[in-house]
């Protein structure tokens, strides 16, 4: 293998993608990925007979640790904590390019999706990752965890029955769900109550993460009453403080509203739907993780 730095660059989208499913931070996965660069450049790369398991075994192993670290600070976090939101050009890098890929990639990454991964312990996210996303045997996952491949098998066919229990699993069309998306998005940016309360199922649930650093919902909001309240009263705080710009975009491959407040982003929102009304809500106000949405919102996106 003459170039070894061309190599690890043909499986950086795959490594990225690994860390962030484990983690739901991409700057936390990218600090992964560079790490196990400095360990692949230190490696006589030539004796490596499998390359992409070698940096895939590195990357969940050091991916494992941090997630351990992470989740106690999340214990300490204040309301809920919502995954650090990808952009377009983000999964585009992810997917390395195709339409299914990116389709599938969508999926995988949604914020719904990954907000419930939260609840699994670091193992079985592991495992279920590694297993349903990347389609690695239960030997190959037992080598990675350095467990035997009986107490992979449990791992992943708990965290699955966990996934199902807290998340049920729609198929939507990407058409169906950005007009879904545009309906609440002239809803909020007209201050429309009535016909946003339409739109909302009896069971929706609203998630919004402030961080402990801008005003937010400390615990989930469950429906569709309560949710309707809620967001008529914020939309309603909003338009008497500042005039918002409404941007349509994709955020982890999902039609999503950015609302501005002058030059800052007050917050992002993403929908989950069934097809026919809204399932779920997933507001994101910490300043802290919608610092990639402003370096990459540019004129480009659709202004309501």
């Amino acid at each position: 293998m003459k170039d070894s730095a061309a190599l690890f660059e043909k499986y950086r989208p795959h490594l990225l993608g690994l860390a962030y499913r484990m983690l739901g931070e991409m700057s936390g996965a990218e600090d992964i990925v560079q790490d196990v660069w400095l360990r692949w450049q230190r490696e006589d790369v030539e004796t490596i007979r499998d390359p992409r398991a070698w940096l895939s075994a590195v990357t969940v192993r050091l991916t494992l640790d941090a997630l351990r670290s992470a989740r106690a600070r999340r214990e300490k976090y204040v309301g809920p904590w919502l995954p650090e939101p990808l952009m377009p050009d983000d999964m585009r890098f992810l997917a390395a390019g195709t339409p299914a890929a990116h389709a599938e990639l969508a999926s995988d990454l949604s914020l719904a999706l990954l907000h419930v991964l939260e609840r699994l312990s670091p193992d079985e996210r592991a495992a279920l990752i590694l297993h349903d996303a990347f389609d690695c045997d239960y030997a190959e996952i037992a080598e990675m965890l350095n467990k035997n491949e009986a107490a992979c098998r449990k791992l992943v066919s708990r965290a699955r029955e966990r996934v199902k229990a807290d998340r049920p699993r729609y198929t939507v069309s990407k058409e169906l769900h950005a007009e879904m998306m545009n309906r609440f998005a002239q809803a909020v940016a007209t201050g429309d109550t009535s016909h946003m309360a339409k739109l909302f199922a009896k069971d929706i649930v609203f998630y919004s993460d402030g961080g402990g650093k801008v005003p937010a919902a400390l615990n989930p909001v469950f429906g569709a009453d309560r949710v309707t309240r809620l967001v008529q009263g914020l939309t309603r705080k909003m338009h008497e403080r500042f005039e918002p710009q409404f941007h349509v975009t994709d955020i982890n491959g999902q039609p999503s509203l950015v609302i501005m407040e002058g030059s800052d982003i007050y917050a992002s929102m993403t929908v989950e739907t069934d097809g026919d009304q809204i399932t779920g809500i997933y507001v994101l106000r910490n300043p802290d993780k919608l610092t990639r949405v402003m370096r990459v919102l540019s004129p480009n996106v659709d202004i309501i």
